[in-house]
């Protein structure tokens, strides 16, 4: 792995995680951490997921790579360990007595050999985070794919138009919520290890995840009533269309674009009369609670009957120049040519076997500890002592 320093390049972290977890991992490995991933001697089966990489004249043996897990096992360091044997359980042990935080997803590869209290008492300020499917109760033992997962936890249903059935959310995205989770509470737990010296459990149900996430549910919800177009407690399937009527993709000459008056009204309205559109909507009336809602609704209306006659590419540069946050709809074989994602310089190159591939980028941007992408490290390989291969064998010096 290539040299890698980070903001959190002094912790070391063990990954026994599976899809639930894996993108926390790879958080925090992408901000400095030594993330050392142990694989069964066959591989780590999410090696097996696609899409894979597609070049039959490779000659470095990349070929086949599964792309997936290039990107969610990022920066990562792997081992190869028979957890069923007595030596390779008793390595892994020492692993994690070593680490500043383990993390585990329920049913993963080591999780069951794995003696957390253990490694507790051979380092106290150890942090461990959980990240079963289900937390505490009937369902607690199950398992959930993303799909499932996305069902029970309540995301799935307002998801659709209103004459579909539920809509699953695009790719992983259930379990980059839970991911996202567990390195939040991975970082909040490390932070009062570091002050205190006292380690944790922590555990971060996928199911708990994806719920806290239905903002908009709830509040429906709880203020149904106030909302002229709900006709139940429970948020309808409605495309996209957000609640609020403000938010609509609409078509536009050579597209599609999210466009919305939000968050200055007043500032849209100048720019529909500068072209000639709305100037019905100075009327007094609309200044009257009253008509609030008609305002809104004829407001958009207009808004469909100026964007049709605008230039997609056009219009979305526009509303960018005047802080207006209209969304460019792109097919999925554009992304790569989004504009915005070009404009922060998003797209990262990956090394696979020596072969360049761009993928997506950093989440985040950090001045002082840039975002730092490794080569791809192929299958990790055995050794008598891992934790002296790894340079794990010192103890770890924690900061003031």
């Amino acid at each position: 792995m290539a040299d890698h320093r980070g903001a959190l390049d002094d912790v070391r972290v063990v990954d026994l995680t599976d899809e639930r977890a894996i993108y926390g991992a790879k958080l925090l490995a992408d901000l400095g951490a030594d993330v050392v991933r142990p694989e069964p001697p066959g591989g780590d089966p999410l090696r097996e997921r696609g899409p894979r990489f597609s070049d039959p004249n490779d000659t470095e043996g990349a070929d086949g790579v599964s792309l997936w897990h290039a990107y969610y096992a990022s920066n990562r360091r792997f081992v190869s360990l028979d957890v069923e044997t007595e030596p390779g359980a008793r390595q892994l042990q020492t692993l994690a007595g070593k680490a500043d935080l383990v993390i585990l997803t329920t049913g993963t590869y080591g999780t069951d050999q794995v003696d957390v209290e253990q490694a507790r008492r051979d380092n106290p300020a150890l942090v461990a985070v959980e990240c079963p499917s289900f937390g505490p109760g009937p369902w607690q033992d199950y398992r959930a794919p993303d799909l499932v997962a996305g069902a029970l936890g309540g995301s799935v249903f307002p998801n659709g138009d209103v004459d579909t059935p539920p809509l699953k959310t695009f790719g992983d995205l259930t379990f980059i919520t839970s991911g996202t989770y567990v390195a939040i509470a991975a970082l909040a737990a490390l932070r009062h290890a570091r002050e205190t010296g006292e380690g944790q459990n922590v555990r971060v149900p996928v199911h708990n995840a994806i719920a806290s996430c239905l903002e908009h549910v709830f509040l429906w919800y709880f203020y149904n009533r106030v909302f002229p177009k709900a006709t139940s407690k429970a948020l309808e399937r409605r495309g996209s269309l957000h609640f609020s009527n403000l938010y609509v993709v609409m078509q536009a000459m050579g597209g599609s674009i999210m466009a919305t008056p939000t968050p200055d009204i007043d500032r849209q309205l100048v720019w529909l009369i500068e072209e000639g559109f709305g100037h019905d909507l100075l009327d007094p009336k609309y200044q009257q609670r009253e008509h609030r809602d008609e305002f809104a609704e004829r407001l958009m209306a207009t808004l469909a009957e100026w964007v049709v006659t605008k230039d997609v590419e056009e219009l979305f540069y526009e509303a960018q120049r005047r802080h207006s946050p209209y969304g460019w709809v792109l097919p999925i074989e554009k992304v790569a040519e989004n504009p915005q994602l070009e404009a922060r310089d998003w797209w990262k190159t990956y090394d696979i076997g020596g072969n360049k591939i761009q993928g997506p980028g950093e989440p985040y941007r950090f001045g002082e500890t840039p975002w730092t992408m490794g080569d791809y490290q192929s299958a990790g390989t055995s050794s008598a002592d891992v934790v002296e291969t790894l340079g794990w064998g010192a103890e770890q010096e924690t900061p003031a």
